[in-house]
């Protein structure tokens, strides 16, 4: 008969404490999704549990001022939801974003800013703010 990965991890000891802990953590961010105001729900999120302590992870630093200013909202309405909470904890912790670019795009110079760049290297005396000048007319890319 077929047995599921969490049928192995509810068996070994140290797996079992480890997957007790991730449904307590799922059902706790479950009520804190219900519980949080829409503008909230989706900009923070439970990251931990703790000796009574809930650890939030909020995307900025207003979503968390937010948060800790309504905590004991949280504490008691996640308390009447089954969960012992005696504090939370709120961390600005940014998500990942998986396919944000971190390279930027080359932009072309127009005709005219490669000729008033150009003008301008020719009038400066040799050195080094002509050599940068020239420099960057040779390796900008150009607008046709």
């Amino acid at each position: 008969m077929y047995k599921g990965p969490e049928q192995y991890l509810d068996s070994d000891a140290a797996a079992s404490r480890v997957m007790t802990h991730a449904r307590l953590l799922l059902k706790l961010s479950r009520h804190f999704e219900a519980i949080a105001p829409v503008g909230l729900r989706h900009a923070a999120h439970v990251a931990n549990y703790k000796s009574g302590k809930i650890v939030i992870h909020a995307d900025n630093g207003a979503v968390a001022t937010k948060i800790r200013q309504m905590s004991q909202r949280f504490c008691d309405e996640l308390s009447k939801r089954g969960a012992e909470c005696t504090g939370i904890e709120v961390k600005v912790q940014p998500r990942e974003i998986a396919l944000q670019s971190t390279t930027s795009t080359q932009k072309p110079l127009s005709a005219r800013a490669c000729g008033v760049l150009r003008s301008t290297s020719e009038n400066l005396p040799k050195g080094p703010l002509r050599d940068a000048l020239d420099r960057l007319l040779q390796r900008a890319a150009k607008a046709e």
